[in-house]
């Protein structure tokens, strides 16, 4: 016969349901995609998940790359390397620990997104 055990309250399946973005990370995320659409510069995004990140893609046109990542590190080495912004190629444009001042302090009519 097999040996049954009862599990309350597992952490493993807390922890899953921490690697996402919180409910306000995503209405500041969602309310830049909105300004960013009606200016006419983002046409699509999606998301992608890891097991050390999550991310925020978004598309100039439907394409194999997203041109610009705003990132979540779930395991970042230093405290500002929580949010960031990456280009095409993976380079980090711009990084922060708090995710509204990532989006507040970035200049995004500076960012232009190569073709």
């Amino acid at each position: 016969m097999k040996k049954i055990k009862l599990v309350i309250n597992n952490k493993t399946k807390q922890k899953e349901r921490e690697n996402f973005f919180i409910k306000k990370e995503l209405q500041c995320i969602l309310n830049l995609y909105a300004k960013m659409v009606s200016n006419g510069s983002w046409k699509d995004y999606s998301f992608s998940s890891g097991v050390k990140e999550v991310s925020f893609d978004v598309y100039q046109r439907t394409s194999e790359k997203p041109v610009l990542r705003i990132t979540k590190n779930f395991k970042p080495y230093y405290f500002n390397e929580k949010f960031f912004i990456k280009d095409k190629d993976g380079n980090v444009i711009k990084r922060s620990e708090n995710l509204n001042q990532l989006i507040d302090k970035t200049s995004w009519s500076k960012i232009k997104i190569i073709k």
